[in-house]
């Protein structure tokens, strides 16, 4: 009994941190402040920007995740361990970096090609939407794959003895085995998605009413000492997170 509240000490002390922090932004709350600054026109443009950006860009995540995932968990195959060692990149290298590697590329002969002859991308809606991507396709893959180790392989073979090829085993029993895992997966790189920042600040900037999601709204705030504006605006990131992890919990659950 001693280890266990000394254990779960542990366990109230990370809860402890995160709830100090979200509470000591209520100490610059104030009503008709926060009013105004959340049904401004910039506060509903970075909120439209934010949803529709990270929603893209999770939609795309997720549609090469799935069979990367898929083929990472079932095949073996020559650079299955290097694809595997790079799904861990967003987590090692720093967002700030991960976006300075996009603008560079995008700053080179190919990336400026694609840029003279598709569309523009640096400071743009799809410079968001990259970021966003770049940020959590790894992770989303690394889940997803995580979810199709559970399912076992054998369910697939008895399907193949039955006469389904490996795709129609893969869509009549994997994927939907594995789709409230990939429900949840969605939600919590959307959730990633929404709230990036570094990434974005590199290669799309800070643009009022251009590239100003809800984390780049933030900096811009702070950076002109309107703390009330900000504290907002972390309002409206921190209950959408939440509200997310809570509906992933009842999903799982």
């Amino acid at each position: 009994m001693k280890f266990k509240i000394i254990v779960s000490s542990f366990a109230f002390f990370i809860l402890f941190l995160y709830l100090s922090l979200i509470i000591s932004a209520f100490l610059y709350f104030d009503i008709d402040n926060f009013t105004s600054d959340i049904f401004s026109e910039r506060t509903f443009f970075s909120i439209k920007l934010s949803v529709i950006t990270a929603s893209i860009s999770t939609l795309l995540s997720i549609i090469i995740s799935i069979p990367a995932a898929y083929a990472l968990s079932r095949y073996n195959f020559f650079g299955k361990n290097l694809i595997d060692l790079f799904l861990e990149l967003p987590l090692i290298l720093s967002p700030a970096a991960l976006g300075a590697t996009l603008l560079i590329f995008f700053s080179n002969s190919v990336g400026i090609w694609l840029q003279e002859n598709i569309t523009q991308i640096i400071f743009t809606f799809w410079a968001v939407i990259i970021a966003q991507f770049v940020s959590i396709l790894g992770i989303s893959t690394r889940m997803v794959k995580s979810i199709m180790d559970e399912i076992p392989k054998r369910y697939e073979d008895i399907a193949r003895t039955l006469g389904a090829t490996p795709m129609q085993a893969f869509f009549t029993i994997s994927l939907p085995l594995s789709k409230k895992g990939l429900l949840s997966v969605f939600i919590m790189t959307w959730a990633k998605a929404f709230g990036e920042f570094g990434a974005t600040f590199t290669i799309a900037g800070t643009m009022a009413m251009k590239t100003e999601t809800i984390p780049v709204s933030i900096f811009m705030k702070l950076s002109n000492a309107d703390v009330n504006g900000s504290i907002a605006m972390i309002m409206v990131l921190v209950s959408t997170g939440i509200s997310l992890l809570f509906i992933t919990k009842l999903i799982k659950s």
